[in-house]
């Protein structure tokens, strides 16, 4: 066996296709296609089914990601590894966050924390899969590649130092001239003649998705959509309702807060870092500025900096 043929072969499970694995390894699919045909042979098993969408996991390919997985995440560990041997604040910190939680949360107070540790050069990965909601993907975990993550969700990966920081408060938001339009309602009950800026259906219906999940099936959907930004945008343009970060929604111009958390609830923030570099200066010095910065930004996260507006409106058509 050609061992280089594990790492094609990882790619393509990573990206679901050739052509994906290519870009990512700096080569033309027909090597890729090569190195993989190379693999199948050695082992006498067929690792792929190619369909029109891309290429599909056999079981046969499923069991040798799951053996791969852990080498693949130590390989890919290594120049952290090394790099974390120094003494000091110095060196070079992955982190994960999502926008929302990067703009709002993280780099507002980077002028203060650079001036401490000026030798201490921060990498800013705004990755939904990550930082998202959602579960981190099982193949080609982006995970490996990182040492701290703030996630709007609990995490799942067993070899993490795991820990809550705080929670994210949703509410649900319109334009004013929406509201103006078709009434604002007063409980849930109330959305059955009103637009809905919905989440995907394969978002993982945690808190805020499963409440509008809920809510949307006397409505009608306009659009559905995973970004927070998108989904403000629709509603900025008078597309419907839709469920925002209050720390995001509170302070968007146009934007008029209907219900609050107390309805739509919130996600949980949670801390994460590799188990093996909690503990080095730099990497642990990143980590308590992130605690120091949900908690600096604990009110607007929670919703506590606006409450509901009430406005003079026309009443809800009858249905």
């Amino acid at each position: 066996m050609n061992w280089d043929d594990l790492r094609f072969f990882l790619a393509v499970a990573g990206a679901g296709s050739l052509s994906g694995a290519g870009q990512q390894l700096g080569v033309n699919t027909t090597t890729v296609l090569r190195r993989v045909a190379s693999l199948e042979e050695d082992l006498g098993s067929r690792l792929f089914e190619r369909e029109r969408t891309g290429y599909r996991l056999t079981a046969a390919g499923e069991k040798l990601v799951e053996a791969l997985e852990p080498v693949d995440r130590r390989l890919s560990a290594l120049p952290r590894d090394f790099a974390a041997t120094g003494e000091g604040n110095d060196g070079t910190v992955c982190l994960a966050a999502s926008d929302i939680l990067a703009s709002h949360i993280i780099v507002p107070g980077l002028g203060a924390f650079r001036d401490a540790h000026p030798g201490l050069e921060l990498e800013l990965v705004t990755d939904s899969r990550i930082g998202g909601m959602g579960a981190a993907p099982r193949i080609g975990n982006p995970m490996k590649d990182v040492d701290v993550a703030l996630r709007a969700a609990r995490p799942t990966q067993g070899d993490m130092l795991m820990r809550k920081v705080g929670d994210m408060a949703y509410g649900l938001y319109a334009s004013t001239e929406y509201l103006a339009e078709k009434g604002q309602p007063e409980q849930m009950s109330g959305l059955a003649d009103h637009d809905i800026i919905g989440f995907p259906h394969a978002e993982m219906p945690l808190g805020p998705v499963w409440w509008l999940s809920r809510a949307e099936k006397p409505a009608r959907v306009a659009l559905r959509s995973s970004s927070v930004t998108a989904r403000a945008e629709a509603a900025r343009q008078g597309l419907g309702l839709t469920a925002l970060p209050c720390i995001y929604g509170d302070h968007e111009a146009g934007l008029t807060r209907v219900f609050g958390p107390d309805l739509l609830g919130a996600l949980e923030l949670w801390l994460m870092a590799r188990n093996d570099l909690a503990q080095v200066a730099h990497v642990r010095a990143v980590m308590e500025y992130l605690v120091e910065a949900v908690k600096a930004h604990r009110g607007r996260l929670e919703g506590r900096g606006r409450e509901v507006t009430e406005l003079a409106l026309k009443p809800l058509k009858s249905r």
